[in-house]
């Protein structure tokens, strides 16, 4: 079974189901109507005969049978085991001799006459009417029907139950087939789609989708499978085309300060001190900005589900912690926070706030900036110039930078790595300009101001 396609398996099933349950059906009707014309016959077997009729079978019976001026057949047994038949004698059996003295119910039978007739056979002990000195008290009285017409019609009605369970079958078959051509259309729609997608990587191959069934669900589940593959593998591409974009100019920068040493040494002309000097910080820069941008990619390469596990943790002194290293840093913040206790990852969450941190620092004159978290919220406000209403919608974009940004360090990621972090914790950022003059960002992270009891 294992072996065959699922729609012969299902066109296979249904057959079978199918005649199984024509031959069941069939079986019980002819055991119906057996059993229907076996008991009318037992019942006109046990119609009561007139007490003339029982005197004149035994004054007129014989050993070997006479004429029968009544229906059917009939054999008298006597108590010394002699008999007397009209028409022809019924064999008579070891429990006919057993109804003797028995004033119970008759006992019905299937037997045969002497000359190998099938007969139904009714048992019956009777006393004589009128009795005669010298007779026997008592007979049993063997009366028989034939039964080779109703066995004739028996396997007449088992023949014609055959030939419609075997036209039932191979409808069912038919059906069947009809059946799973139908149902397993929009699977083998599936199954192209899928092969197609194996040889070809064209993620943006879809799936039409009718109705609202099982076979419907899992087209539209597919179709959101593919969709979100192809806009991973987009994000991908553009991830790594960015990337190459970003390193181009610090590797460049590099590369021209090493060729200048390079040069100093080969051709034995010496670099000023202090041109050397500047020359091997800015190359010390160039590689603090390579080192920065690589963590920042490789923090952002993790796809969901690739973040450490979370925990509880309290939130405000990871905000805490992010406040320290930003005034390591040289910002001028102030804080106000709240007691907040959220589900989520330590390192990432201050991470994020860090980043947030220094971008404000980086645009509020003095580096001055105000933090504050309650109930949950946490806001980061700075004093600078703000965003321009058509920057808002693409500042947490990867590798975006304000055109009036571009000459500031920076490599465009902080706030990537901002979204990114707050979604792993089940929280929401936006970034928006504060009234008053600057910019102001929010984090909202689901917690509670207690620490649970777990």
């Amino acid at each position: 079974m294992r072996r065959r396609s699922l729609r012969s398996r299902l066109t296979l099933l249904v057959t079978v189901a199918v005649a199984v349950a024509i031959a069941a059906s069939a079986g019980l009707c002819w055991f119906i109507v057996n059993r229907e014309l076996y008991a009318q016959l037992d019942h006109a077997l046990a119609e009561p005969e007139s007490p003339s009729n029982k005197r004149w079978l035994v004054d007129n019976c014989e050993e070997a049978g006479t004429s029968d001026p009544f229906s059917g057949i009939a054999t008298v047994l006597f108590e010394d085991g002699t008999t007397c038949s009209l028409g022809p004698p019924i064999k008579v059996e070891p429990r006919d001799r057993r109804v003797f003295g028995s004033h119970g119910k008759p006992d019905f039978r299937f037997g045969t006459t002497t000359d190998g007739k099938p007969v139904r056979v009714m048992a019956s002990f009777e006393r004589p009417p009128d009795r005669a000195p010298g007779e026997p008290s008592g007979i049993v009285i063997l009366e028989g029907r034939y039964t080779y017409q109703m066995q004739s019609t028996l396997r007449n009605l088992a023949l014609i139950l055959a030939v419609v369970a075997a036209i039932g079958v191979l409808g069912a078959a038919s059906a069947g087939l009809l059946v799973s051509r139908t149902a397993l259309r929009p699977v083998g729609r599936l199954t192209k789609a899928v092969e197609h997608i194996a040889q070809t990587e064209d993620l943006n191959t879809t799936i039409p989708v009718e109705g609202t069934d099982e076979i419907a669900r899992l087209s539209r589940s597919f179709n959101a499978m593919t969709a979100a593959l192809a806009g991973s593998r987009d994000r991908q591409q553009q991830l790594v085309a960015d990337a190459g974009h970003e390193l181009r100019t610090p590797l460049t920068s590099l590369r021209t300060n090493i060729d200048l040493l390079l040069r100093s040494e080969h051709t034995g002309r010496a670099i000023e001190p202090k041109a050397k000097e500047r020359l091997l910080v800015n190359v010390k820069a160039q590689f603090e900005e390579l080192s920065t941008l690589v963590g920042d990619l490789l923090q952002l390469s993790r796809g969901e589900g690739d973040h450490e596990p979370h925990v509880e943790l309290a939130f405000h002194d990871v905000v805490s912690a992010a406040v320290a290293r930003a005034r390591l840093r040289g910002a001028d913040v102030t804080t106000d926070l709240a007691p907040w206790y959220v589900e989520g990852n330590p390192s990432s969450l201050e991470r994020a706030v860090v980043n947030l941190l220094d971008n404000a620092a980086k645009f509020s004159p003095g580096g001055k900036v105000e933090v504050a978290l309650h109930e949950g919220e946490l806001t980061v406000r700075d004093h600078g110039p703000g965003i321009p209403a058509e920057e808002l919608p693409h500042v947490f974009e990867r590798f975006w930078r304000s055109p009036s940004a571009r000459s500031l360090p920076g490599s465009g990621l902080g706030l990537a790595i901002v979204a990114q972090a707050v979604k792993e914790a089940g929280g929401q950022v936006r970034l928006d300009n504060a009234a008053g003059g600057g910019a102001v960002a929010w984090i909202r992270l689901p917690g509670s101001p207690v620490l649970s009891q777990s």
